[in-house]
């Protein structure tokens, strides 16, 4: 995942599993797999068939047959064929931005190739198409362009520039580093000021996304952020400008870390007197 102030941009470059945006930086958007979508698409199968059987079952009571002769009940039937598995997924798709019952189920949702929502042109190709490859062919066509490339695309998404988002990935603990070795005799008298919160998340950003980041786009927005965050530091160190961003939020964390602590047993101190009664005073439930 990636912070809301880095937005893909054009010239961007895809690959099976990430986005590199053109300021080079890696996006970490994971498609979904080809069991978890056949198993989304059977759900939103079954629920469009299903709907479409409640309808033909409405129009053959005797208070429809008596309404509707053959021909009207033919273009009923038709219309509400076309109103299942054409007009309800777009509408369904548009509304959701890509959801729909079986995706909510798996945790997949359909969006653009560049990560953003999809529209409503998105939704009805993919619906429009969708009569071909799944419902004439029972699915067939979709499962054989599907195994055929890395995201597991179907003709509708290679033909409205869709994929889908697998949106339940369990999440690993990043690991917590310390002051670099260089750097550990500078940590213990260096003054490290409070930087503004804008420029702690971007250096922040940084640390968590330079191993993603082409060698001289890490250098260079290495220095640029050094550059920025020397202004709260004395004495700045001659070293790496990436092991300094990387010792200078070590420190503050570890600083920061331990006033909080300070200060909790400082209330746990007062907290006889802060939630105390009075000499006398009955205590009342």
């Amino acid at each position: 995942m990636v912070s809301d102030s880095v937005t893909p941009s054009v010239g961007a470059v895809y690959d099976d599993a990430e986005l590199m945006t053109g300021e080079a930086v890696g996006l970490d958007l994971r498609p979904t797999s080809f069991v978890l979508r056949a198993a989304g698409a059977i759900i939103d199968f079954m629920l469009s068939i299903g709907l479409w059987l409640l309808i033909l079952f409405a129009i053959s009571t005797p208070f429809f047959s008596a309404l509707l002769d053959e021909a009207s009940g033919a273009a009923v039937t038709i219309a509400g064929l076309v109103f299942c598995v054409v007009v309800i997924p777009t509408a369904v798709e548009t509304i959701t931005q890509g959801k729909s019952l079986g995706r909510l189920a798996v945790g997949a949702r359909i969006v653009r190739d560049d990560g953003g929502s999809i529209g409503f042109r998105h939704a009805f190709i993919r619906a429009l198409i969708g009569v071909l490859e799944i419902f004439s062919t029972l699915g067939g066509i979709a499962a054989l362009v599907a195994l055929l490339n890395g995201r597991s695309k179907r003709l509708g998404d290679l033909l409205a520039g869709t994929y889908s988002q697998n949106e339940r990935i369990s999440r690993a603990t990043p690991p917590v580093f310390g002051v670099p070795v260089q750097l550990i005799e500078w940590s213990r008298t260096a003054d490290v000021a409070r930087m503004p919160d804008g420029l702690a998340r971007r250096v922040a950003q940084f640390l968590g996304q330079a191993s993603h980041l082409t060698p001289d786009a890490r250098d260079r927005l290495a220095r640029q952020l050094a550059g920025e965050v020397a202004r709260y530091v004395s004495p700045v160190p001659p070293e790496d400008a990436e092991l300094f961003l990387a010792a200078v939020t070590a420190v503050r964390r570890d600083r920061e870390y331990l006033a909080l602590q300070l200060e909790r047993r400082r209330l746990e101190q007062l907290a006889p007197v802060l939630t105390g009664l009075p000499h006398g005073f009955p205590e009342r439930s």
